[in-house]
């Protein structure tokens, strides 16, 4: 099929890659803009453009993506259908519209679970055991459409973010692959969302804020949930960490929140609100990250001292 695709980080490069392996002719890439970036302010450009041109496919950065003029140059290509993967803008309905097959959205989550932009992250911030990928074909809500195919994966204790994005990117590239193979054939029947709705917003830098008098599992959940971006912190003595790696030691004891229980080569166990959380791994601001218990030893840390949700 003749394919027009929507993406811009990371997550959809392997759904780019899945359509062109598949056959399909990607006529138009549509990506985000190239930002700034780092202390050097240097343009960066997305992940999917990178791809895209390293493939020979013609890249357009639009600002604006409501202008008849864009759903025109779309139309110009003759798409069979639209992919869109993370793009991160939501698609106006003279796009929606514009190709026989429609347009194909990959979502990280089981819809109708975790709607939004960061389905991954809240979905390990919230304890969930699992997740999925969904392909649906978008309507004008957010992440509304109807469904067209699922799949799940299993939540563990040593997933984070940034691993389950990659598993789910994999998985996510698979799954449009085999959704656009149905449709063509026409043995792929949409299918409404079922079930209750729930949110997945946009992560901002303050959601990483450590709150020591939440369980010792939500904690961990939260650390998880926000590595790499935006990171889960804390302060001690006015210094800001980030806690990369962490462990539940102990779910039911009750200690003063963000006090420090003890000091081990594993790591510093610290009390929260319910049970006893053993962070295994720090990164101090502006440096780089290390061992918990090399951090303690070089602070001199000692047992009783408290860590701040500043």
């Amino acid at each position: 099929m003749r394919i027009i695709f929507f993406g811009t980080p990371d997550f959809a490069v392997p759904s780019l890659k899945a359509l062109l392996d598949a056959g399909h002719e990607v006529a138009l890439v549509v990506t985000q803009p190239d930002k700034l970036k780092g202390r050097g302010h240097h343009l960066s450009r997305p992940p999917v453009k990178e791809f895209a041109l390293m493939k020979g496919i013609p890249v357009i950065q639009p600002q604006r993506i409501r202008d008849e003029s864009f759903a025109r140059e779309l139309g110009s290509h003759g798409p069979d259908a639209i992919a869109v993967v993370a793009y991160g803008r939501i698609i106006p309905p003279a796009v929606l519209n514009l190709p026989p097959l429609g347009c194909i959205n990959v979502h990280g989550s089981l819809l109708p679970k975790y709607r939004g932009a960061a389905p991954i992250q809240w979905a390990l911030i919230n304890g969930e055991e699992k997740t999925g990928i969904t392909t649906m074909k978008m309507d004008e809500g957010l992440d509304t459409g109807p469904v067209l195919l699922q799949q799940e994966t299993p939540i563990t204790d040593d997933d984070d973010a940034a691993g389950v994005g990659a598993r789910l990117a994999t998985m996510g590239a698979l799954l449009l692959a085999r959704t656009l193979r149905e449709l063509k054939d026409g043995i792929l029947a949409p299918r409404p969302q079922d079930g209750e709705a729930t949110f997945a917003p946009p992560l901002t830098k303050d959601d990483g804020r450590i709150d020591w008098t939440m369980t010792a599992r939500r904690i961990f959940g939260l650390i998880r949930g926000t590595y790499p971006w935006p990171g889960a912190f804390c302060h001690l003595a006015g210094e800001k960490l980030t806690v990369i790696r962490s462990s539940v030691s102990d779910q039911e004891q009750v200690f003063a929140p963000g006090r420090i229980q003890d000091i081990s080569a594993g790591g510093i166990a610290v009390g929260t609100g319910r049970g006893i959380l053993l962070l295994r791994e720090l990164k101090p601001a502006g440096k780089k990250a290390m061992p918990a218990a090399a951090f303690a030893n070089g602070r001199r840390l000692k047992e009783g001292v408290s860590f701040e949700s500043l």
